[in-house]
């Protein structure tokens, strides 16, 4: 059975924050504020694979209010919940993500990007594709407030 699922994520930027997006640093002035490393690509990623799974979302599994994930890495959250893809025989076919963004340019860590998610997820990176997307400076993201992702998985249950 082949299921897809639609994960979204935003994030305020903020001073003396690190930027993180796709488990890589980006070399910016602000970072994404949150509980966790506010990676709003990983984030749109993980919600996009526990709904095509039927989990829930990001926050059932990984709630702000538990301090064990506080700065948690969210390439270690992609670690978990591929293993509870896994467990229920599922595999993943593709990942399409699309990080909105006025600044800064996505272009030259994509790849940097593709390798890491495709390390934490154990896929190839040709199961991954990334573009980073501009508002035109309408909205939030326009405003360089901060940065959203949106992101498209499908997964594929073994035969059993």
């Amino acid at each position: 059975m082949v299921k897809t699922g639609i994960g979204f994520d935003a994030h305020r930027l903020v001073e003396d924050r690190k930027l993180i997006l796709g488990g890589v640093k980006i070399d910016y002035e602000r970072g994404l504020l949150g509980h966790s490393d506010a990676d709003v690509v990983c984030h749109a990623i993980a919600d996009a694979l526990l709904g095509a799974a039927g989990l829930g979302d990001i926050g059932m599994m990984f709630p702000d209010t538990n301090a064990a994930n506080k700065d948690i890495s969210s390439l270690k959250i992609l670690s978990a919940i591929r293993t509870q893809i896994e467990a229920r025989f599922y595999y993943i076919i593709n990942i399409d993500i699309s990080i909105i963004a006025e600044e800064p340019k996505i272009g030259p860590y994509i790849e940097r990007m593709k390798k890491a998610i495709s390390e934490s997820l154990s896929i190839s990176t040709d199961a991954i594709n990334l573009k980073g997307k501009t508002t035109e400076t309408l909205g939030f993201t326009g405003r360089k407030e901060g940065i959203a992702a949106l992101a498209v998985a499908t997964i594929e249950q073994h035969e059993l």
